[in-house]
């Protein structure tokens, strides 16, 4: 039975905490809160008997063996360091953090301790992801030829605004599949090859970016554009092209559910054909069994799809590139 600890009271933290309960593998031994009202109200709903405001003090807890962490992206780093230096697994939300020299900080600490590390990137835990790759892997489409996703969801209200808007709250989903589609298809280096643009509007609530569009070109020429907003709306759009056929998501690849999920493969001339991948779990749930198969094998990454640490890294790169090339049409 692996033992969690709950870091943070967000609905992020109430979902995971949810997801692990449903698991036969795992428990919530404590909970971290520095809000002390918000601490119990939460300990007492998911019957958490251990809870903890000193952050400190619960690392020093040798009956936890994993810490989810579930505190805004701005001090994911300092909270997994942390928790590395203590020889615990982590799993982190996502985005990794915000800045590259937060993350590059975070990678070393994990690097040196050599503990288990995953990215709460939930959704490529889910067997839609690995369906998605098979299928790619088996050139039904081709050669992939370009990419385009978008998210969109009316958040603003709830966001933190030290987390730095839309890119790496909503952004990091459409970045990170398209970093999987690519390593897929074109091999572990094809990603790194690109140059980019962009464009953002700011926000006049926080002052960060509230909608923010990227084109990539990558040094094989595929072509790839995305689109982010927390904003307005609730939609969400990917598609992959090849020479042979369009591969697109008719349910959100992002929050991919118990029960069907569902793609279409359009191959030129031909019907489309609908794709359904039925699973017993949600992307959270599916996670949890992740980081549980990972940790009983004694691996300190988990397999693809889920990202490693490097792949992290590389999605934090385009992010933070991403970011910086809205500077012009930010002024």
């Amino acid at each position: 039975m692996l033992r969690w600890a709950i870091i943070g009271t967000s609905f992020i933290s109430e979902t995971m905490a949810r997801a692990i309960a449903e698991s036969d593998g795992s428990r919530i031994e404590a909970v971290f809160g520095r809000d002390v009202t918000r601490l119990a109200d939460f300990a007492d709903r998911h019957g958490i008997e251990k809870r903890y405001t000193n952050y400190d003090r619960l690392l020093d807890d040798p009956e936890i063996d994993v810490v989810y962490i579930g505190l805004p992206n701005n001090v994911h780093h300092q909270a997994v360091i942390k928790a590395a230096n203590k020889g615990k697994a982590i799993l982190s939300e996502k985005s990794l953090t915000t800045t590259m020299e937060d993350a590059n900080a975070l990678a070393a600490a994990v690097r040196s301790t050599n503990v288990f590390f995953l990215e709460g990137l939930m959704y490529l835990s889910h067997p839609l992801i690995d369906h998605l790759g098979d299928i790619i892997r088996s050139g039904r489409l081709g050669t992939i030829r370009s990419v385009s996703g978008s998210y969109a969801a009316d958040i603003w209200q709830l966001v933190n605004p030290l987390g730095k808007g839309t890119i790496y709250n909503l952004g990091c989903y459409p970045v990170s599949l398209l970093h999987y589609v690519i390593q897929t298809a074109f091999g572990a280096d094809a990603f790194g090859r690109r140059t980019v643009s962009s464009f953002g509007n700011i926000s006049s609530h926080d002052g960060n970016i509230c909608d923010a569009a990227l084109s990539v070109r990558f040094s094989n020429g595929v072509m790839a554009t995305l689109q982010s907003t927390d904003s307005y709306g609730m939609n969400f759009d990917f598609a992959i092209r090849g020479d042979l056929g369009t591969l697109g998501f008719l349910t959100n690849p992002w929050l991919p559910n118990a029960g069907e999920n569902r793609l279409e493969l359009k191959l030129y001339g031909a019907e489309p054909e609908i794709i359904t991948v039925t699973s017993h779990k949600d992307a959270f749930g599916h996670q949890v069994m992740r980081v549980e198969d990972c940790l009983r094998n004694g691996l300190t990454e988990a397999p693809r799809p889920s990202p490693r640490l490097q792949d992290s890294m590389e999605i934090m790169t385009l992010l933070t590139e991403w970011e910086e090339a809205c500077g012009p049409a930010r002024a």
